[in-house]
């Protein structure tokens, strides 16, 4: 049952007691009398549950007041009973913990939520390709190395930008550069039909610019995250939206032929640069780029992000960051690298399972185009699922005591090692079931490094987490675009899938050790230069 009062929230306007004689009091020095007032009422324990005995005793003492006082009270000081079910009081050293209820329903959740939506369409925007590579490839009797080429493409414009991205990230915030990015790459979207109607050269150049457009969206989500979410949140704020990148690849492989069907081979293309462009709206008219910039946030919520953040290196408490960042002390630490070979591979297994498994489906397992994307986007499903599950965890572990640079190591592990053994089981499947399992194991797993190496980028350069991701993100390209084409020149030569998937695999377990040995959960000095 609703009762009219809870302590959720400090209470910091009125109450009862702060009208005597007609004059008003300030509020803050009754707390402790309105507090052990409702407590002896309600006879529970930390407001479990706040009785309707409660709600008219109080509901008798405003009547008792001044109208006035009645109406403030009513206008400020009313919480549902909904929220002391999760003890959310503040503790005596002023320092207040987040129950669930009060994350789900916050400001900041509504900006993850936003930006998890922006990456399910940035990877829907991608993966449409994937499945239209099959067609495409057919009416123009494109080979299989010429489809990695098309594939490709989008690579390239991918390499070029996200250093330029995260540079402009740190300097002039995630919202704008995030609003900019997803324009242009649901322009480049929209245009791709009439580009593939004129000309190879078009299409190469729309692929190309949607890659440009697309590699400042995880550098602009990982600034926002910084921004919006203390340390202790900063994981499962990262797997939420990193959920949504993953539920893209599922919706762009299952809607893809549907939308096909109906609308033929460009269909979808079309659908899905619409959608981004009604993001764009959404995003500039009901986010902040900042809590305390946002007229929507509450003052409980901004106040608990501030003094959570005041213990570590809050980044808009700092001045800008240069607009040219120091390259050269970035590069000379070796936990940069650690992130650097960490992208790499994390994008290698990406781009080769996201790009070529409709392909492996159709060509090994003889499945049709549509049963084909409905294999591969499965795992994608599974890897929204378990990156939520792996932050919580991650989270968890933290508050826990559990030191931020061993639970990174344990999350990246699980991220790199995971997926390695699954594609050895990969190679061996008899059936595209079979397969389909192996890969959901693997694609799962890999949602690990989220709550790995991609929140470790915002704890060893806060200030620098923008270009840090650049930098990162353009050796993951490079690796990315050296596994999308060179499976398809393999498969030629070699004439199996599977001995890629078994290179892929020892390149995880490396990867998984260099991270090991290197990595650090802890802040790097890249300030000041190395004596």
């Amino acid at each position: 049952m609703n009762s009219t009062l809870s302590l959720n929230r400090p209470i910091r306007s009125f109450s009862p007691a702060s009208f005597q004689n007609g004059k008003f009091v300030e509020a803050e020095q009754f707390k402790p009398q309105l507090t052990s007032y409702l407590i002896e009422s309600s006879k529970l324990k930390c407001f479990g549950n706040v009785n309707s005995r409660t709600s008219l005793r109080v509901h008798q003492q405003l009547r008792d007041d001044s109208g006035e006082s009645s109406r403030i009270l009513s206008r400020r000081v009313r919480v549902s009973s909904n929220d002391t079910q999760f003890g959310s009081l503040p503790n005596k050293g002023g320092t207040e913990s987040s129950s669930f209820a009060e994350f789900i329903t916050s400001e900041r959740v509504k900006v993850v939520a936003m930006l998890a939506l922006a990456l399910a369409l940035c990877n829907a925007d991608r993966v449409v390709m994937s499945v239209a590579i099959v067609p495409l490839s057919l009416a123009h009797g494109w080979s299989r190395s010429f489809s990695g080429i098309v594939q490709s493409s989008f690579l390239w414009g991918y390499l070029i930008s996200p250093i330029a991205g995260g540079t402009l990230v740190d300097y002039y915030g995630g919202k704008v550069v995030m609003a900019w990015g997803v324009a242009l790459w649901s322009l480049a979207t929209f245009l791709t039909p009439w580009a593939a109607e004129n000309s190879l050269w078009a299409l190469l150049f729309a692929r190309a610019m949607l890659g440009v457009a697309e590699g400042v969206a995880l550098p602009c989500m990982n600034n926002m995250v910084a921004r919006w979410f203390p340390p202790t949140e900063r994981a499962r704020a990262v797997a939420m939206a990193m959920a949504g990148f993953q539920l893209g690849n599922a919706i762009g492989l299952t809607l893809s032929p549907i939308l096909m069907s109906q609308g033929g081979i460009f269909g979808p293309f079309v659908i899905f640069g619409l959608c981004g462009f009604l993001w764009v709206l959404v995003w500039l008219s009901a986010t902040s780029s900042t809590p305390a910039r946002s007229s929507q946030i509450s003052k409980y919520e901004l106040d608990y992000i501030m003094n959570k953040r005041q213990k570590s290196h809050a980044v808009e408490n700092k001045p800008k960051t240069k607009m040219i960042p120091p390259f050269g002390r970035l590069l000379s630490k070796m936990p940069t690298w650690s992130l650097i070979l960490a992208n790499a591979m994390h994008s290698w297994g990406f781009f080769v399972i996201l790009s070529w498994m409709p392909i492996y489906f159709n060509l090994v397992h003889h499945v049709d185009l549509r049963q084909a994307a409905w294999f591969s986007a499965v795992p994608w499903s599974m890897m929204a699922l378990t990156g939520y599950l792996a932050g919580l965890w991650s989270d968890t572990l933290i508050r826990n005591g559990t030191s931020i640079t061993l639970t990174r190591k344990i999350m990246q592990s699980i991220g790199f090692i995971g997926p390695a053994i699954a594609l050895i089981g990969l190679t061996a499947a008899k059936s595209p079931s079979t397969a389909s399992a192996w890969l959901s194991v693997a694609v799962g797993l890999k949602a690990f490094s989220h709550c790995g190496f991609l929140v470790n980028l915002q704890e060893i350069a806060p200030h620098y987490s923008g270009v840090l991701h650049g930098i990162s993100n353009t050796a993951g390209t490079f690796a990315a675009i050296l596994g999308t084409v060179g499976a398809g020149f393999f498969v030629e030569l070699v004439g199996s899938f599977q001995g890629f998937l078994l290179l892929t695999s020892l390149l995880y377990f490396l990867a998984a050790l260099f991270y090991n040995i290197f990595s650090t959960g802890e802040r790097v000095n890249f300030d000041e230069t190395v004596s």
